[in-house]
């Protein structure tokens, strides 16, 4: 373990910051922990990392830590109607990336108009928990592949769930899949969150694109949700995500503060 102290500006000691693990840093002012640092890698390579910390002094003082103890490029994410977190970032070097909008979905079908809507020809909605597994699998394993290869996965929600390696689906329940005849062809991901529920993913391969799928896949997620009395759930788009932000807003999802991806080279 590897520690770090100085003097505040305030006069007081500084916290000892620690590395405690290879993941994981604190900060311990006296016998009071005062902050704590994280590290993670998301399934696209990447290293993310996060500080939780009781005064911006304190959190200059874990990142000074962290980035002589990891490589780079690091990355980090913000509330984007939190200036106070982007300027810590900043502080630390870090410089903006990629904006993710965020959108607050009404699932009443009489105000997102999917209510009547039928799925295109040939083609339906197997409901979560329902799906295939194996075939399932196969369907995001393609639909990863086909992101990396075109926009890259840099461009998918800031909290993409991490996973182990080489497994791409943490919980099957959680996805319902469209289907064209006998293929999986599309899939939706809704998580309960404490709050709200939020859709984590919607995605359709490329061959089938513009034909409705993704549109159908939503309607009928959002149908499962408002019969749950669930009035709303939520999701994130990248701002350069044009088909995206058109399905959203199409059907009144109302745009909220976003999350900003920051990056230190």
């Amino acid at each position: 373990m590897n520690s770090v102290d100085s003097t505040s500006d305030t006069g007081r000691n500084a916290p000892v910051i620690t590395r405690v693990s290879d993941t994981q840093w604190q900060a311990v002012e006296g016998d009071r922990v005062v902050g704590r640092g994280d590290a993670s890698r998301r399934p696209d390579g990447r290293l993310f990392i996060s500080i939780d910390a009781w005064h911006g002094a304190v959190f200059d003082r874990i990142a000074e830590t962290m980035l002589e103890d990891l490589p780079t490029p690091l990355y980090a994410v913000a509330d984007a109607a939190d200036p106070d977190s982007r300027a810590a970032w900043e502080r630390a070097g870090f410089t903006a990336a990629r904006f993710e909008r965020g959108y607050l979905v009404p699932t009443d079908p009489q105000v997102t108009g999917l209510g009547s809507e039928q799925p295109p020809s040939g083609v339906t909605i197997v409901p979560a928990g329902r799906a295939a597994d194996g075939p399932l699998r196969a369907l995001d394993r393609i639909i990863r592949d086909e992101v990396e290869a075109a926009a890259g996965w840099q461009t998918m929600p800031a909290e993409v769930l991490p996973r182990p390696a080489g497994t791409t689906l943490l919980d099957p329940s959680k996805y319902a899949v469209a289907r064209h005849l006998d293929q999986y062809v599309g899939l939706i991901r809704v998580t309960s969150l404490t709050r709200q529920p939020r859709i984590g993913l919607i995605a359709v391969r490329a061959d089938r694109h513009r034909r409705g799928i993704a549109r159908a896949l939503l309607g009928h997620a959002l149908g499962s949700l408002h019969r749950s009395k669930t009035a709303s759930a939520w999701a994130e788009v990248d701002e350069s995500n044009t088909a995206a932000t058109a399905l959203f807003e199409g059907i009144g999802a109302r745009r909220t503060a976003g999350t900003l991806e920051l990056v230190r080279r």
